[in-house]
């Protein structure tokens, strides 16, 4: 059986959090040879350096693409896309793969999808049609579901969406979400474990919220003036211990981490903030929190399934199939203090009990490899 070199691409400790598991069921087939090639935030200090994640999970980084640009708006991403583009082009002349595994919808990944795309690579591209309105993301989705040749989508509303986009139904195939199987299949720290990986601060469900909060990029406001307004409500519900991670790299990141660390600073023993949790540290401390607070896809996607509730603000995620968990509110303080109100009442925390999660699907993993390999055989 012929061998087919299958290169997956990273490019943060989101998306390689979720392609874990599918990194290492390709690695051990014996008709794949497996090609990582690790970008942007993995290589940024300030994002936590995150490629050493990938070596800790016994994958080896064939080769690492350099991104970095000074710089907190726009314009900058616009010439990191740039830089991004011309370094895969040449990881992808040296490494010659059969395809080109992506994830998702960041401005890093579009740049991914083009160089692959130019040089006539095909494209297996895992999470299309899904909708998040609030974000330049939902565009950069899209355009990668059109260069791509396979979809493999989350949910059958999903597959819908991509083939009225144009896409061959043969090519899409409804597969659930990454990082729901991963609840289901990652062993996970206990408590002692996590509270000593985080020096000692211990998060518990009974007064610990996990919060992670981006930029949206869409939105006129400023990004950081949109965070104080979320710190303002926690601060409003004292009593909260807040676990909290920092943004991505997107444009206003950077503003975002600086409030972070001064609000942290401003209060400690109450607030931990974190750079980088990584897949491990982050699943497990989903079972030590009441709720999931801020913008980000995780507590849209997975965190349903760990059965509390998400505080979900903003525009960021509009648009995108929710379990009955997720509570949505505006970007302001009043809006998200009602919010958390709810979350963490019993009528909230009932509810996020009941929930069902429609981004399950028990064979996730075996689905998208399976289908990846028999897209280059057919």
């Amino acid at each position: 059986m012929p061998t087919s070199k299958i290169c997956i691409v990273t490019s943060t400790r989101a998306d390689w959090g979720l392609l874990t598991p599918l990194a290492r069921a390709l690695s051990e087939r014996s008709d794949v040879q497996l090609q990582v090639v690790a970008t942007n935030m993995h290589l940024e200090e300030s994002c936590g350096c995150t490629v050493t994640e990938i070596a800790a999970a016994g994958l080896h980084v064939d080769i690492q693409v350099p991104m970095h640009e000074h710089g907190d708006d726009p314009a900058s991403r616009a010439r990191a896309m740039a830089k991004c583009m011309a370094g895969m082009a040449d990881a992808f002349k040296a490494l010659q793969p059969d395809c080109v595994v992506i994830l998702g919808d960041r401005y890093e990944m579009l740049a991914v999808a083009s160089a692959a795309a130019v040089m006539n690579i095909p494209i297996a591209h895992i999470a299309g049609g899904t909708v998040s309105l609030g974000a330049i993301d939902n565009a950069m989705r899209n355009a990668i579901t059109q260069l791509a040749t396979l979809h493999l989508v989350e949910t059958d509303g999903h597959r819908n969406r991509v083939i009225a986009m144009g896409a061959d139904p043969a090519h899409v195939v409804t597969c659930g979400a990454l990082g729901v199987w991963n609840i289901m299949h990652q062993p996970l720290m206990d408590a002692d474990e996590l509270a000593e990986s985080l020096d000692g601060w211990r998060p518990d469900a009974t007064d610990t919220v996990l919060v992670t909060y981006h930029p949206q990029t869409l939105d006129n406001a400023d990004p950081a003036e949109r965070f104080d307004e979320l710190t303002r409500a926690l601060d409003a519900h004292p009593h909260l211990r807040v676990l909290i991670t920092y943004p991505n790299n997107d444009a206003g990141g950077q503003r975002i981490a600086d409030r972070i660390e001064r609000w942290a600073a401003a209060n400690p023993g109450r607030v931990k903030a974190v750079k980088s949790l990584g897949m491990v540290r982050y699943l497990s401390a989903l079972r030590h929190v009441a709720a999931v607070v801020g913008n980000s896809s995780s507590g849209i996607v997975e965190v349903p399934s760990m059965h509390i509730p998400t505080v979900d603000i903003g525009d960021r995620q509009k648009g995108r199939q929710c379990a009955d968990s997720v509570i949505h509110c505006a970007a302001d303080t009043t809006a998200i203090s009602t919010a958390l109100d709810y979350a963490l009442s019993p009528e909230g925390q009932a509810r996020a009990r009941a929930a069902v999660n429609p981004y399950h699907n028990p064979d996730t993993v075996t689905l998208m490899s399976t289908a990846i390999v028999l897209s280059l055989n057919s």
